[in-house]
């Protein structure tokens, strides 16, 4: 795996609101949103910093964190080598959710751990 690029870990919270979830968190914890992304369907996700501390938001009006398979927080686990990283958690006993692929600017793919969890395995793609 590559030296250069950092690891890193983060939740991912999923709330009915984003919009209003991520003006809490801006007014109350004093968070910098330093990514975002718009959904045609009105969706965004955003990623916020709190002095170097990062977590992501994003907002699904349909989300019932009480259905099965509907948990409130996901992680998202940044690599230098997202495929190898991927592969090892296939192999170690994960479900794939959606593969490794290039989207939005990182290359990432999601699975499902054998405790439920969901994470992303990513890295931010060359600008």
């Amino acid at each position: 795996m590559d030296g250069n690029q950092a690891y890193s870990i983060a939740p991912w919270l999923t709330v009915r609101n984003a919009e209003q979830a991520v003006r809490f968190y801006i007014f109350a914890f004093g968070a910098e949103e330093v990514y975002r992304l718009e959904d045609p369907e009105g969706s965004g996700v955003s990623r916020l910093s709190i002095h170097g501390a990062e977590f992501w938001v994003s907002g699904d009006s349909s989300f019932n964190p009480e259905s099965p398979g509907n948990g409130t927080i996901r992680m998202i686990l940044t690599v230098p080598d997202p495929d190898a990283v991927f592969g090892q958690a296939l192999t170690a006993g994960a479900s794939e959710i959606y593969p490794v692929e290039e989207s939005h600017g990182w290359r990432v793919g999601r699975l499902a751990d054998p405790f439920g969890y969901h994470w992303e395995i990513g890295r931010l793609l060359e600008e």
